[in-house]
């Protein structure tokens, strides 16, 4: 196992930046980050961003100087590179993250402001009022809060499904077109493992937000769900910040 380290080559924000990437193990990338001092904020997914000024202080310490190229390729071939599209922000991600997958899997949380593919599985709102509360439920078969959404139907695109679940779940009713584009997850199987309704290869949950102008009365409307209510902020860090999706919301929440 190795960490490696390319040349501080790429411009941005008044500086030149070198990659560190592993040839292995995420968590022996991440143990160097914390070992060497390089900020979580860094994480790129599958690399941390250095500025140029520290590529000599971390060679000291451990990572192994190669060329851009030669990175890139041990990267691909490492399997741990993160696919993601212009504008988007890894967030995340966990291998086996999800319990209710019930196989191998990788979940990767992922920043985007683009529409959802169309092909999405799934879709959940992330619901706040003025003064940031959001709206979590409870549903039969899933232990903890989270919030509303669910499969999409045939024939629904990912944001009349999650119109329709959100009624569903809570009994807020929401304009499709007032939804914004947070971010998406991404389950991966590996082939042979696929358990329904996930498929294998890419299985993607789409993840809206919405502020209401006030925070109406909310219920379950279907049957499979046991609660809804509307939740703060040091409540909702106490039920969900140990979720893998949760650095969606708090990047949603924090937003303008």
């Amino acid at each position: 196992m190795a960490i490696l380290i390319d040349p501080p080559t790429w411009p941005a924000h008044g500086h030149l930046w070198s990659h560190v990437i592993s040839d292995t193990s995420l968590e022996e990338l991440h143990a160097f980050a914390q070992a060497t001092g390089v900020p979580p904020r860094s994480f790129e997914g599958d690399h941390y961003d250095v500025p140029g000024e520290r590529h000599a202080e971390l060679v000291a310490a451990g990572a192994v100087p190669v060329g851009n190229r030669e990175l890139a390729r041990v990267l691909r071939a490492s399997g741990l590179r993160f696919r993601k599209r212009r504008g988007e922000r890894p967030l995340g991600r966990v291998v086996d993250g999800l319990t209710a997958v019930g196989a191998p899997h990788v979940l990767d949380i992922v920043a985007s402001p683009h529409e959802p593919l169309a092909s999405a599985g799934a879709s959940v709102v992330l619901v706040t009022d003025p003064s940031a509360a959001m709206v979590l439920v409870q549903s039969v078969g899933r232990s903890g809060w989270a919030p509303p959404g669910g499969k999409r139907d045939p024939g629904e695109t990912p944001r009349s499904s999650a119109v329709r679940e959100v009624a569903e779940e809570t009994g807020l009713h929401l304009d499709p077109g007032l939804l914004v584009p947070v971010g998406y997850e991404r389950i991966t199987l590996a082939g042979g493992h696929a358990v329904a309704p996930w498929v294998a290869g890419d299985n993607h949950i789409a993840v809206f937000g919405t502020r209401v102008e006030r925070r109406l009365p909310v219920g379950p409307r279907a049957a499979d769900v046991v609660a809804a209510e509307w939740v703060g902020r040091p409540e909702l860090l106490a039920r969900c910040a140990a979720e893998p999706w949760w650095p969606l919301v708090e990047r949603y929440l924090s937003g303008p």
